[in-house]
């Protein structure tokens, strides 16, 4: 595994760790989303793990060039990358993670100018 796919990995368990830390705090709705703090948790844990695979099964750089949020389930994939098979990989890396109910992509191709 090379230097900048590890890092990246690290990254992102960094981030699941402290979004699973965050999860002690009291378990109570927040009144403008009424989401529990374990709602919270689970998109962001399910987000590292959609960052994760897109770096595995597509590469670090695209994974870097991606942008992931979660909402109950719900994975919206943005940004810009240099292919449209790119696009298509890391949307069926995003699908193929457990716990995904369904992946919006409005990930783009970058123009060539």
């Amino acid at each position: 595994m090379n230097h900048r796919r590890r890092s990246i990995l690290s990254a992102v368990l960094a981030a699941t760790a402290a979004a699973l830390l965050s999860a002690c705090a009291a378990d109570n709705k927040q009144p403008e989303t009424g989401r529990t703090t374990g709602d919270y948790t689970n998109d962001a844990a399910l987000t590292a793990k959609v960052k994760s695979a897109i770096a595995t099964d597509v590469g670090a750089r695209t994974a870097a060039a991606i942008n992931i949020e979660t909402y109950r389930g719900v994975v919206q994939l943005s940004g810009f990358v240099g292919s449209r098979e790119q696009v298509e990989k890391a949307e069926a890396a995003a699908k193929k993670v457990d716990g995904v109910r369904s992946v919006k992509n409005d990930v783009r191709v970058k123009s060539s100018s």
